[in-house]
């Protein structure tokens, strides 16, 4: 058989030609972005050199974050602007800010992006956002200093912690009422469901525990207690909290305490205690599951967790006053 010789294309032609088709090498993405109240910016940490690349500023007192259904965009609650400051993932630029209301901290968006709720503590209200216009449209009173905020997957429920009234309120997002108040442990902070959706799980910061409320008739189911050696139970703060994509374990920042707890979801026993920095807070998983990121409020960092080792690999100097983590890949 004839063949003809066919020379390959150099190695920088061909990476010029890929350039010119838009391709990205999929590392330029693995970063963590890391807010930090009291800098008023976000922290980039390269996931692959653990390392910061750089910043983002952003509005005043930035706090949790969101990453869009479409993955283009970064949604940030500025607590002292009032304002989701909306960052482009791909420049790293804020394209636009809406208003969120008074003291904004939590939030979460309906699975199709069009409606955003928010928690604001002083107004005692979960607050309603239309992403299209960018309008406030309304508000649902509930207890007083709401924080938590998660809507279900099929986006027919929100539910709220209110920290006060130590309840998690459940409401229905069609008719904006709310259809039960469920029992939480002190002072309910953050929430977690399980990949099924059959479990909500809910951090009680002056409980020292966890509530584990069924989805499908809103009964709780368990209370998980913590314990930590040498820790009073008053230091014993969970907050930020976070499940494996298999749902098979829960990870739980243990605040005051300076661990997170690894949580068996079936049996509902903690099996590890890792030990971060002062004051674990806010809590993401990379994609493989194998790293779990920590941001310590109060030792301005944010700690790397190898988790099949349970084990800390490093802390990295974040910014001042570090509060939610997003990973993007």
């Amino acid at each position: 058989m004839h063949t003809t010789a066919r020379h390959p294309l150099p190695i920088r032609p061909l990476f010029a030609a890929l350039l010119l088709t838009g391709f990205t090498w999929s590392s330029q993405a693995q970063v963590a972005y890391v807010s930090s109240e009291k800098d008023h910016k976000l922290t980039i940490v390269d996931l692959k050199t653990q390392a910061v690349t750089g910043t983002v500023a952003t509005c005043k007192r930035p706090r949790h974050m969101v990453i869009t259904p479409d993955g283009k965009q970064l949604m940030v609650a500025c607590g002292d602007s009032g304002q989701a400051d909306v960052i482009d993932l791909a420049t790293r630029k804020s394209v636009k800010k809406i208003g969120l209301g008074d003291d904004p901290e939590i939030f979460d968006l309906t699975p199709d992006g069009k409606t955003l709720y928010v928690s604001n503590e002083e107004d005692g209200a979960l607050g309603v956002v239309d992403l299209a216009t960018g309008k406030r449209t309304g508000e649902i009173k509930v207890g007083e200093e709401p924080e938590g905020v998660l809507v279900s997957r099929d986006g027919k429920t929100v539910y709220v912690t209110s920290e006060v009234a130590s309840l998690v309120h459940v409401i229905d997002t069609a008719t904006g009422k709310v259809t039960k108040n469920i029992k939480a442990g002190k002072r309910p902070r953050r929430f977690a469901m399980t990949p099924d959706g059959s479990q909500l799980w809910v951090t009680n910061e002056l409980g020292a525990s966890v509530t584990v409320i069924s989805t499908a008739d809103h009964s709780v189911l368990d209370t998980i207690k913590f314990e930590v050696k040498g820790a009073r139970a008053a230091d014993i703060t969970p907050v930020g909290i976070t499940m494996s994509a298999d749902g098979k374990r829960a990870f739980v920042g243990l605040g005051k305490a300076n661990h997170v707890a690894f949580v068996d979801v079936a049996s509902r026993k903690t099996t590890d205690l890792v030990l971060s920095g002062k004051r674990a807070w806010g809590l993401a998983l990379n994609k493989a599951q194998d790293r779990l990121y920590v941001a310590n409020g109060l030792s301005d960092d944010m700690t790397i967790i190898d988790v099949p080792g349970a084990k800390a690999l490093k802390s990295v100097a974040v910014g001042r006053v570090p509060h939610s983590i997003v990973v993007v890949e």
